[in-house]
């Protein structure tokens, strides 16, 4: 890591987890891939508007999640 020291200011890099980054863009893949496949069984369900309200519900908050821990790996640590 560089680390540039100055009279008045210091300025610090920031090392990335990229092992969140890798983990958040996996579960994004898994909840889209849950939302289109349920989107072909909702067809044969009894209810399918309240079938796809709850699995969107679900796959939602799964790619909230999984777009915090992208943001958070590229933010990184102070090293």
């Amino acid at each position: 890591m560089v680390e540039i020291y100055s009279d008045k200011e210091k300025i610090i890099m920031r090392q990335r987890n990229w092992r969140m980054v890798i983990g958040g863009f996996m579960l994004l893949v898994l909840a889209l891939g849950f939302s289109f496949f349920m989107l072909s069984i909702a067809s044969i369900s009894t209810d399918p508007a309240e079938l796809m309200r709850i699995v969107g519900g679900a796959s939602g908050t799964v790619g909230g999640v999984s777009i915090v821990l992208i943001l958070v790996g590229l933010i990184g640590k102070k090293s």
